[in-house]
């Protein structure tokens, strides 16, 4: 399901990734600067890769030898960051129709409709508020929403709950389960926290 083999590069530094995972849920851990973020972007089309291979769900997305380097908005990635970056001046609602920006009325899984992103990630009573008037759990499940509007084939979350504190943490992972869960969707999760990784991850790989 996630094949990746490439080597990145960052000013002097770098990094050769190997994981090969047929597991839905693929965790990514290790310490500051082990380029876990920088998987990501290369899944995502953000980063290009030295050399080497992303394949994703049998779809390849990168290949440097082939010549291969499919387009970001062409790569069916939703993305969730460390902080939600929500439009300010946009409502919940807003923000999350965002999500389907370039995308037609039927593209994608019907299951990914606005109505099912809202009732899945208990959302309902947010649609007219603004992102100020949330709190950093709502903040993040906004943004999920977002992600999983714009139809995509992987999810990728870079530690959606490192800025929160417990409390809030505690709360946004039964929804993160419920997406993982009742979407099915394959899933690469960034987190330098051991409990939340094993408690949503199916396999777990350490960048050293």
């Amino acid at each position: 399901m996630l094949d990746i083999d490439i080597l990145l590069r960052r000013g002097g530094f770098e990094r050769k990734v190997r994981i090969a995972e047929d597991a839905r849920v693929v965790a990514l851990t290790g310490p500051s600067g082990a380029g876990k973020t920088s998987v990501l972007n290369a899944i995502a089309g953000l980063v290009r890769p030295v050399s080497g291979r992303v394949v994703v769900d049998g779809h390849v997305l990168f290949d440097g030898a082939a010549g291969i380097d499919v387009p970001t908005h062409r790569r069916r990635v939703g993305y969730v960051f460390q902080d939600a970056r929500l439009f300010p001046h946009r409502s919940v609602r807003a923000n999350l129709l965002y999500g389907r920006h370039g995308r037609r009325d039927g593209d994608g899984d019907a299951a990914f409709s606005l109505d099912a992103v809202v009732e899945l990630l208990g959302i309902d009573q947010l649609l007219e508020r603004r992102p100020a008037n949330l709190s950093g759990g709502e903040s993040q499940r906004v943004a999920i929403g977002r992600a999983l509007l714009s139809q995509p084939a992987i999810l990728l979350l870079d530690e959606p709950l490192s800025s929160l504190d417990q409390p809030r943490r505690e709360e946004l992972i039964p929804y993160l389960q419920r997406v993982r869960d009742e979407t099915r969707l394959p899933m690469v999760y960034v987190s330098h926290t051991e409990d939340d990784v094993k408690r949503l991850a199916h396999a777990i790989h350490r960048l050293d």
